[in-house]
């Protein structure tokens, strides 16, 4: 029997390296499509295709619907992510994440994949002020990232509706795991706090840590993606909250770690999240698997660059 095939975009980054580990045990051939904007090592493993192409570029997509060909589906997990960073650069954002979401819907519709999952986040929802928050509260992003990933949903919807695409637009929390950042633009607070322990520094907490996130394990991110894909229900841009439904504040994670903590100026971000993941449970059986304070304890002996 031939083996389904899938294209997965941003494979050589964080989370979409993941995904394409679980295809792969899972027998599955894979595509991965990246541009090596993150810098990451392009090859995470062997047995996937690797291509370095732009997305982004309208140039690129004759090249993107002749992968797509004869494919079961798209894992599109590809962007520049740092929250920040947009906020200073908005154009490059907007230039890299948007386009490259209507490139690759569109490369899709023109190969006739029928399955497409976008890789959202919780940026969509802003300064929500309801906890938990479900896929049917408000979005409002603040920042130029939460604003182009909303735009990504919503054009997954009209794609959906427009050309019969089956999209699922899965809102990732606070992302934690094996191969994430551990500094630099893209690093998160775990993985900084992971250098900085390794390197015997304090803990940097921006403003005063009382803020709140959601921290869900790369691994359960994967098997949401594969779960999403594979379901034999028809999404039409339908929103999953992936996240753990437990929220810590970074105080509390520093004192995982433990050691010295700073206190440094805050950034614009929302003082708190936390999923309602109810909706992931009834319709695709998905559920988290590892909380953050537990992987937190096992992994600080191995902490080290």
């Amino acid at each position: 029997m031939k083996k389904e095939k899938y294209i997965v975009t941003g494979g050589s980054g964080f989370i979409g390296s993941h995904i394409i580990e679980k295809l792969i045990d899972e027998n599955y051939e894979v595509i991965v499509v990246d541009n090596q904007s993150n810098g990451r090592n392009p090859i995470i493993n062997s047995k996937a295709k690797y291509h370095d192409i732009d997305i982004s570029c309208l140039s690129s997509i004759e090249k993107i619907i002749d992968l797509l060909r004869g494919c079961n589906g798209v894992f599109h997990c590809a962007a520049l992510i740092d929250v920040q960073e947009s906020i200073e650069k908005p154009i490059k954002y907007e230039n890299n994440n948007t386009m490259s979401t209507l490139n690759l819907l569109e490369a899709t519709r023109k190969a006739k994949v029928k399955n497409f999952v976008y890789s959202s986040s919780a940026a969509v929802y802003g300064n929500s002020n309801k906890f938990p928050i479900n896929e049917d509260c408000d979005t409002g992003p603040i920042s130029p990232y939460g604003a182009q990933k909303y735009y990504g949903e919503v054009i997954c919807k009209v794609y959906s509706e427009l050309y019969g695409i089956n999209t699922s637009c899965l809102r990732y929390f606070n992302v934690f795991g094996e191969r994430q950042k551990i500094s630099g633009a893209y690093a998160n607070v775990i993985g900084i706090f992971k250098h900085q322990i390794s390197k015997n520094k304090p803990l940097t907490i921006r403003g005063d840590g009382n803020q709140k996130r959601d921290f869900i394990y790369v691994k359960d991110i994967a098997n949401a993606n594969i779960k999403a894909m594979t379901s034999k229900k028809s999404f039409c841009g339908e929103i999953f909250n992936i996240g753990s439904g437990k929220s810590y504040s970074i105080n509390e994670i520093a004192s995982f770690f433990g050691g010295e903590k700073v206190f440094i100026d805050a950034v614009k971000e929302p003082k708190e999240s936390l999923a309602n993941i109810q909706k992931s449970y009834n319709l695709l059986n998905w559920k988290p698997s590892i909380d953050v304070k537990d992987w937190i304890k096992s992994q600080l002996t191995n902490f080290s660059d």
